[in-house]
């Protein structure tokens, strides 16, 4: 089969032809047909510090996808060949603590689809049963099902407290910051602010119904609540970015007993008024992953109930290129100049 492949510890990928995978007693066999490039798949491909302390190469990535059940193992049960399918990429234990508890996407044994074991750039990828999320919705494309790995991290960081009637932050036009503002307007959020500095993600941030796009490197936030009437300060901050001036700018602009989702990599550490956390009565919830399942249960029930959120989370895809032309995505991802790209690995 056709693949990305990282032979080794240094930068770049090579399309090659590496042997299918095998399904396991256990497993699911899947011909994948589109694939979403993510914030990993940079780092893995241009091999930086991070990379070089996460990623066991030879390896081949990738971990947001689509496709269709071509084989499955004897003990498999429910998901049967013909199904078409995306995947949750953590693959957990099932008897640690958190494990045993129900808090799977807590376990601390994860492996991850796509870093430590061979992922889905490629035309055939291979996962648990115990991890495959089955599409019954006919409106779910393949572009679309090549991102609900993301999408997931999107509602699993939106839903992390109740947003009815709150004024909500969200720090980081990305993709999954974009999709963001598409769940809080589901879930009842009031008014909706997003910050980055890409004026094209901020454009695509106005097209979804944000109340207002703030580019943080001509306007503060707080500059930003005067334009939105706001007289105490937001109420929910998702940050996104992982930027280092983000989260103390959000801090200075909650209101008191306002809550914090947290789901951006910081690349540096950051300085925090921890008084302020303190003496505001602020929340701080970190976010990984998305919560198995019950935000892919979610994620499914909002596409099929709700047109709108269905039309503008099929928007963030901005790019999709023939698999052959990786390069050409992964340029475009790394640009940070528009939405999601999807590679097609339909072609081969």
């Amino acid at each position: 089969m056709k693949a990305l492949y990282k032979s080794g510890a240094h930068a770049g990928f090579e399309l090659v032809d590496r042997p299918e995978p095998e399904a396991g007693p256990d497993d699911v066999k899947i011909r994948v047909m589109t694939t979403g490039i993510c914030g990993t798949d940079l780092h893995i491909e241009s091999w930086d510090a991070w990379a070089a302390q996460n990623i066991n190469a030879p390896l081949i990535p990738g971990h947001e996808f689509y496709g269709e059940v071509v084989a499955i193992g004897a003990q498999v049960r429910d998901v049967k060949i013909g199904d078409r399918v995306s995947g949750e990429g953590h693959i957990v234990c099932g008897i640690c603590r958190n494990c045993r508890a129900g808090r799977r996407q807590m376990c601390i044994n994860t492996v991850s689809v796509g870093v430590q074991r061979d992922g889905a750039f490629a035309e055939y990828v291979v996962i648990p049963e115990t991890n495959v999320w089955v599409h019954h919705d006919t409106s779910v494309t393949p572009e679309l099902g090549a991102i609900f790995d993301p999408f997931g991290n999107a509602v699993h960081t939106a839903l992390s407290f109740p947003l009815v009637g709150e004024d909500v932050l969200i720090t980081g036009a990305g993709p999954i910051g974009l999709m963001a503002i598409a769940v809080a307007r589901h879930a009842g959020a009031r008014k909706i602010a997003i910050t980055d500095v890409s004026e094209p993600r901020l454009e695509l941030a106005r097209t979804m119904g944000v109340d207002l796009a703030v580019d943080v490197s001509s306007t503060r936030v707080k500059d930003a609540q005067r334009e939105l009437g706001m007289r105490e300060g937001f109420d929910i901050g998702l940050e996104m970015s992982g930027h280092p001036t983000a989260l103390p700018e959000m801090i200075d602009n909650m209101n008191h007993g306002g809550r914090i989702a947290m789901l951006g990599l910081p690349s540096q550490s950051i300085d925090i008024n921890w008084g302020k956390v303190v003496t505001h009565m602020l929340t701080l919830k970190g976010i990984y992953g998305r919560e198995m399942f019950e935000t892919w249960y979610a994620m499914s029930a909002m596409l099929s109930s709700n047109p709108l959120l269905h039309r503008h989370i099929s928007a963030v895809v901005t790019d999709s290129l023939p698999a052959a032309r990786w390069e050409e995505g992964f340029a475009a991802a790394r640009s940070g100049a528009g939405g999601k790209v999807v590679l097609d690995w339909t072609g081969f």
